[in-house]
């Protein structure tokens, strides 16, 4: 095993929180500094596939995920009146777990922020890194508010515009605009959406995922160049004029959304980092080495099972460096398949594509992710 005293996560999102509670179980000290002071999330729910609740439950969270969030499986294909066309299959990634769910971001980030102050974790708040020195034993670190500290390992879990990837590649390709944008709402979840839902053949991609028994989300994915940024109740106007036409659950669904929740308008972004993802002894993973778009739903789940592999291999691994290279052997491909194959359905999504062509790739792709990690 790699010998490891002091580690570093930089980033509380799902990976620098994954990252820490499964390092720290390796007996090393984690500090997880997180620029944002209050640590709170933002957006409505996520979609999980079923390799992601494996990864939960690695991380000792699937139990309450399931209590409190929702699992099922099969997504529901409809056309845009609502019609149903039939159901792509969303295979378990291990016996006896379903093969998707959805949750709310809120609900996530508690169970895992609890996790990761029930280990032990370190954490500080309101503070990232600043320079980073790398020798073949550790690395130094200054942060932002002049501190400094030495560490054997590094992880850079702090999202798609990662300070710690600025730091190690400065010439990094930097993320893209898709060409599409997505809309998100919670709502009040009606008993005939028992799985998620796909709404294809109009002009824009419509879902809906349950997050628990009496609520669920929709997203919306526009074909559209970057939006400017639009306050309510622009927001609400907007989105209810691209939903005209679509049938089913779908009209009124605004006037059913949660009290207290907006509506969440982003860009959809994403790059593949070349490898490797690391130098000396700092490692880029999440969305600061792989950040994707949102059409496999695996975005949280990557970055999860990042941090679990990590910890595998520098349990098996006779030094760091060897876990890193490790790292990547078993990483690369299956973050590069994410991020390509949401990409492409996405590009499939904006030239309207037959439902037939859409589909395919996703339930492919679904049947890649099942497998083992």
């Amino acid at each position: 095993m790699a010998k490891l005293n002091r580690i570093l996560v930089v980033g509380g999102g799902i990976g620098g929180m994954s990252a820490a509670i499964t390092l720290q179980g390796l007996g090393a000290q984690v500090d997880l500094v997180e620029l944002d002071p209050g640590w709170r999330v933002y957006g409505a729910g996520i979609t999980i596939t079923g390799a992601t609740l494996r990864a939960f439950k690695a991380l000792g969270i699937l139990g309450d995920v399931q209590a409190q969030a929702y699992t099922g499986g099969g997504i529901q294909v409809c056309d845009r009146s609502g019609r149903r066309l039939g159901i792509v299959p969303t295979p378990p990634a291990e016996a006896g777990l379903p093969g998707c769910g959805g949750i709310m971001r809120p609900l996530l980030h508690g169970l895992l922020s609890r996790r990761t102050t029930e280990a032990g974790v370190n954490v500080r708040l309101g503070l990232t890194v600043d320079r980073l020195a790398c020798d073949a034993e550790g690395v130094d670190v200054v942060f932002a508010d002049g501190s400094r500290a030495r560490y054997e390992l590094v992880v850079g879990a702090d999202g798609v515009f990662s300070r710690v990837r600025q730091l190690l590649f400065p010439a990094a390709p930097r993320p893209q605009y898709t060409g599409q944008c997505v809309w998100r709402i919670a709502a009040h979840r009606p008993p005939e959406i028992e799985r998620r839902h796909f709404f294809l053949g109009g002009e824009v991609k419509v879902g809906l995922t349950p997050v628990s028994a009496d609520q669920m989300y929709l997203f919306l994915l526009e074909t559209t160049p970057r939006r400017p940024v639009l306050e309510e109740p622009a927001l609400s106007s907007e989105l209810a004029r691209l939903l005209e036409g679509y049938g089913g659950p779908l009209p009124g669904i605004l006037d059913r959304r949660v009290p207290g929740t907006t509506v969440v308008l982003r860009p959809l972004e994403g790059f593949l980092l070349p490898r490797p993802w690391h130098l000396g002894r700092v490692l880029l993973i999440g969305d600061a080495a792989h950040p994707t778009t949102p059409q496999l739903a695996s975005g949280a789940g990557m970055a999860a099972e990042d941090a679990l592999v990590l910890a595998e291999v520098l349990q098996a691994a006779p030094s760091v460096e060897a876990a890193l290279d490790a790292f990547m052997a078993r990483r690369y491909e299956r973050c590069r398949l994410v991020v390509e194959n949401s990409l492409e359905i996405g590009r499939r999504e904006q030239r309207r594509a037959p439902i037939e062509e859409q589909t395919q790739l996703v339930e492919q792709s679904l049947r890649v992710l099942a497998e083992p990690i």
